[in-house]
């Protein structure tokens, strides 16, 4: 009998992306420091449910070496301008057949700079030439004004469902 072989959908080889303020990339070994210290905040630890608090130099290489798989990325956005040091992180996680969920935490002296929008802007791009097929969707607490707002703005929609994670709903992407 003939089985037919699909290629299967993966995160692994996304390309670094550029904007006019960031580099955005694959988070290296080398940034456990940088991520350790953009984390370590109750701004973001207290919004992002997967994040522990303190959130330590261990946990930020332990995203690391699971960030870069096949259903999970996590990349890390740098100011184009010459700072080293990371401003954020947005990820990119494959959910089922149909649906790719992103995330994203800015660090406290880059935020309500646009920085986020700028960067989810360019990978929910990307993203969609990658796998036309799939959906972007996010989760977040209707409480996190800023976040709610950010998605809206970018086009995701409240689809009257609670999202996966607690106290959370869940958004999509509206297609155009």
């Amino acid at each position: 009998m003939f089985k037919l072989s699909f290629p299967r959908d993966s995160l692994a080889d996304l390309p670094p992306l550029e904007t006019p303020r960031l580099t955005i990339g694959s988070l290296l070994p080398e940034d456990a420091c940088d991520l350790r210290r953009l984390t370590d905040d109750p701004a973001i630890t207290g919004a992002v449910d997967f994040l522990p608090e303190p959130f330590t130099l261990d946990d930020a290489r332990d995203l690391i070496r699971g960030g870069n798989r096949d259903s999970d990325r996590f990349l890390g956005a740098r100011m184009r301008d010459g700072e080293a040091a990371l401003a954020g992180v947005i990820g990119a996680h494959l959910r089922g057949p149909g649906a790719i969920e992103i995330g994203y935490w800015v660090g406290g002296a880059a935020r309500g700079r646009g920085l986020a929008f700028e960067g989810v802007s360019a990978l929910l791009g990307l993203l969609a030439r990658r796998f036309p097929r799939r959906v972007a969707v996010a989760e977040c607490r209707p409480g996190n004004v800023a976040s709610w707002n950010l998605l809206r703005k970018l086009g995701f929609r409240e689809t009257g469902e609670d999202g996966h994670r607690p106290g959370r709903r869940l958004l999509a992407l509206k297609r155009r």
